[in-house]
């Protein structure tokens, strides 16, 4: 975050600290008042610190022999806004009258343990990276669609039909709800538009918070700072409003 600098190393300092103070999230709107500069200096901050965030997981497996992880599913983005008049609207949810921007972000909650998610266009397509991702032997707690079915190939599993309870026989999905709770929070309150090529970062932060929440935020800025002085050069912002990169 730190390569090719232009603003005061404080500012950059009081950037990670307010980033961290927050429990949701931070607008970068927010920030850039906070920090006394322009929208687009405070977008590619905050961007930077969610990929600093995100190389923490990077690689990082979960589970194992006698562990469980719950995995789920939400979709965010690409909110299309209804017709004015009642007789021009059209049923959102079908694909047809939707944008193309709507991702779902599919996360792996290790229960007591890491927090990891992803995005892709369905949940079916998040199969392999699920399996790349939890250790043989763990028991996948997943609910009722038929997105999963295919992981009960691969790992031993408990099955929870939302259409009857939440919580039923040991199984449940609930760590990966309270997950997508706080990250809908977070796009409800301070983001209110994640789309295109960026829900996979706001997910990351989000999963950086969810296993950090109960750290003081002394300890999650010491963290951070860490993790951004020893990254390379960002791989998507570097450059990013001279339109060297691309996100």
């Amino acid at each position: 975050m730190f390569a090719f600098h232009k603003l005061p190393l404080r500012s950059y300092l009081m950037a990670v600290a307010i980033f961290c103070n927050e429990g949701k999230g931070k607008s970068a709107l927010a920030l850039s008042r906070d920090l006394g500069v322009q929208y687009k200096t405070s977008f590619v901050l905050a961007h930077k610190m969610r990929e600093a965030m995100a190389s923490e997981c990077r690689g990082v497996k979960v589970g194992g022999e006698g562990r469980e992880v719950a995995v789920d599913g939400g979709y965010f983005g690409g909110y299309v806004k209804p017709a004015n008049l009642a007789e021009n609207r059209r049923d959102r949810r079908l694909w047809i009258n939707q944008s193309g921007k709507r991702k779902v972000v599919v996360v792996i909650c290790e229960q007591n343990g890491r927090t990891i998610p992803a995005t892709f266009g369905s949940e079916s397509a998040s199969l392999n990276f699920i399996k790349s991702r939890v250790e043989h032997g763990t028991t996948v707690q997943a609910d009722e669609a038929s997105s999963w079915d295919a992981l009960n190939f691969a790992f031993p599993m408990k099955r929870i039909n939302h259409q009857e309870a939440y919580s039923l026989d040991g199984a449940c999905t609930n760590a990966a709800e309270e997950f997508f709770s706080r990250m809908r929070r977070a796009e409800i309150g301070h983001h209110h538009h994640l789309a295109g090529a960026y829900p996979g970062r706001y997910a990351q932060e989000a999963a950086f918070r969810e296993d950090r929440r109960r750290q003081s935020n002394g300890d999650q800025f010491k963290t951070v700072l860490a993790l951004v002085a020893k990254n390379e050069p960002s791989v998507d912002f570097c450059g990013y409003w001279q339109r060297a990169k691309a996100a």
